[in-house]
């Protein structure tokens, strides 16, 4: 994939297309196409569209940089830009990382408007193409835009193509403006995008954007709102659990029912780094000859898996055998295992899940205690424990959730162990205040020979429940124009 430098004002002026192919599963467009030679007709538009799709699968792999890194998950392995003080909470306005992904949103933000800045120009779409683009537009500007605003706050909000002179004046709108903007989009997908069932793997649909609609009601803790979204997500649309975790991990399985949005890749022509990034050194034999370790998983979130959970197995591996030694027995080596499949290029094709059936169903039971129904809330949290078991006989009882930090507790412990490594766990700390008490240690190397784990003690402040702002964003805005995040 093209990999882009993406940088205010400039990126705001990219017009999304590809010269390529409509195949999501190649998402290369070339960003240098201009409004007179593009757009004229629905291909055109449905290039663009897969252009949107192409700036997450672009940014995705490295998610776990910002959304998993700063929790109590992974610990930073091989050493990346910017990620040691993404690691230890001293994050500040220079940081690689951060910057990097402020610029990919944006640039998937600027691909998105200029498809509906310019949805009107083609004269020949076929019955429903019209609205099904600019349902995607819409939906993947929130999606964006939801991802921004959980990480910084406020946000320029950008819904037009600027000018420089626009885009060098253009300041941060509130976080509760940008999340009305996020909402309206999703209202507005909602009633444009095809159901599940006739829309294409790896697009958003009337499922995907009902369900991530939910979750966002969820951030702003409107119950009543959640309520509605998440129950129709998971009773119009088909959607069921996976019988088993580890189906969800196969690349023979991975278009099941339990995934509501996932973004394609295929192996090795147009695929991910995640395959690379978590394996070890000396690779992994059979799967992959040789890997990066950037991150490991920690001694924290692995010793909270109990005999039993199947979700353990799919999420680490607390023994490898190496590509370079493949005769050598199992040695003592954690790594996260969730995108060990096997890939022959330098790629893989594994798919990343967006939103799933299981994070809906946790949403729900959170929305479900918070609005008084503590009875329901807990068939809800037990049905994604279930699964993880096999059986009724680690469930939760009324007693388990009796208060409401009760609650919180089984409820976090539940999204970590299903969700790890998928980019929640410190969105989840953060939109709850836990992480200013969950990380003031982790546990991270772990010494079976002797029992013991390494600890460090981290100094969490109540400022990092936001990222700043980057710097070099804000060094090409006009002076005093783009403000820094309090405490930055």
């Amino acid at each position: 994939m093209k990999k882009n430098k993406l940088y205010i004002p400039v990126f705001l002026l990219a017009l999304a297309g590809s010269s390529c192919t409509n195949s999501l599963l190649n998402m290369t467009p070339d960003s240098s196409l201009t409004t007179n030679n593009f757009y004229k007709t629905s291909n055109d538009m449905d290039q663009a569209v897969i252009g949107i799709y192409s700036s997450m699968q672009d940014r995705k792999p490295k998610d776990y940089l910002l959304m998993e890194m700063p929790g109590d998950n992974l610990y930073m392995g091989t050493a990346m830009p910017g990620v040691n003080d993404l690691d230890y909470l001293t994050v500040n306005a220079e940081n690689t990382a951060v910057a990097d992904f402020w610029e990919k949103c944006f640039y998937g933000i600027g691909r998105a408007n200029a498809v509906l800045e310019n949805i009107d120009r083609p004269a020949d779409y076929a019955p429903g193409k019209k609205e099904q683009f600019t349902g995607e537009a819409k939906f993947m500007r929130a999606l964006f835009y939801f991802d921004l605003v959980k990480l910084f706050g406020g946000v320029p909000m950008v819904t037009k193509t600027p000018s420089i002179s626009e885009a060098k004046n253009m300041s941060r709108e509130s976080a509760d403006k940008i999340y009305e903007l996020i909402i309206a989009d999703l209202k507005a997908a909602i009633d444009l995008l095809p159901a599940p069932a006739a829309a294409v793997k790896g697009r958003a649909s009337k499922g995907a954007a009902t369900g991530l609609l939910g979750k966002v009601y969820v951030y702003r803790k409107d119950w009543a709102n959640a309520k509605t979204y998440l129950e129709k997500t998971i009773r119009d649309f088909g959607y069921q659990l996976e019988p088993s975790f580890a189906t969800l991990w196969s690349l023979a399985s991975e278009d099941n029912k339990e995934i509501i949005l996932a973004i394609k890749y295929t192996d090795g022509a147009n695929g991910h780094s995640l395959g690379i990034d978590y394996a070890p050194i000396g690779g992994l034999a059979g799967i992959v000859g040789s890997g990066n370790q950037y991150a490991f998983p920690s001694w924290s979130l692995n010793k909270k898996y109990i005999n039993g959970d199947s979700r353990k197995a799919s999420t680490i591996s607390d023994y490898v055998v190496k590509a370079t030694s493949p005769n050598d027995p199992p040695a003592w080596g954690p790594y996260v295992k969730k995108y060990a499949t096997k890939f022959t290029g330098a790629t893989s094709g594994q798919d990343l899940p967006v939103l799933r059936l299981a994070d809906v169903v946790l949403l729900y039971a959170e929305t479900l205690y918070n609005s008084g129904d503590k009875a329901n809330a807990l068939i809800q949290l037990n049905m994604v424990r279930e699964r993880a078991f096999g059986d009724a006989a680690h469930n939760y009882t009324a007693a388990d959730i009796a208060g409401a930090d009760n609650f919180l507790d089984k409820l976090l412990l539940e999204r970590q162990l299903e969700l790890a490594y998928e980019n929640e766990r410190w969105a989840d700390l953060v939109r709850t205040g836990r992480f200013l008490t969950v990380m003031k240690e982790e546990e991270r190397d772990y010494n079976p020979a002797t029992s013991t784990a390494t600890r460090v003690t981290l100094s969490p402040l109540a400022t990092m429940a936001v990222f700043p702002v980057p710097q070099r964003q804000i060094d090409q805005y006009t002076p005093g124009v783009l403000k820094q995040n309090e405490g930055y």
